[in-house]
C-alpha cells in the first residue's frame, strides 16, 4: 500500500477562506514553499488600509486582480458572485 502525498493546504479547501483568498493555514503553507525559493511570502489582507504602504498594496492588488478577472475568467465566472476571484475582490473592497 503506497502512501499518497497530500497537496499543500493553500491548494485544498482547508486552506481557503470562504470569503475569498486564503486563510492563515493556507498562507502559512504557501509561505513555507515560497520562502524556500527566496520569496517574501504572503501577508494577510489589508482591506481597510491605514498607512500609505497598505494603501499602495491594496491599489496594486485590486489592479492586478481586476486584470486577472478580465483575462483569465469566462463571462460566466466573471458574473458569478460566488467565484473565488469575486469573493477576493469583495474582501479587499475593490
Amino acid at each position: 500500500m503506497s502512501e499518497r502525498k497530500k497537496s499543500p493546504a493553500w491548494q485544498r479547501k482547508e486552506g481557503k477562506n470562504p470569503k475569498g483568498g486564503l486563510n492563515a493555514k493556507g498562507r502559512a503553507s504557501y509561505n513555507k514553499k515560497a520562502k524556500s525559493k527566496g520569496n517574501e511570502g504572503l501577508k494577510k489582507p489589508a482591506p481597510n488600509p491605514k498607512t500609505e504602504k497598505d494603501k499602495a498594496r491594496k491599489k496594486s492588488f485590486c489592479a492586478r486582480m481586476k486584470g486577472m478577472k478580465k483575462k483569465n475568467t469566462s463571462s460566466k465566472t466573471a458574473k458569478d458572485p460566488n467565484s473565488r476571484i469575486n469573493k477576493s475582490l469583495r474582501a479587499w473592497n475593490c
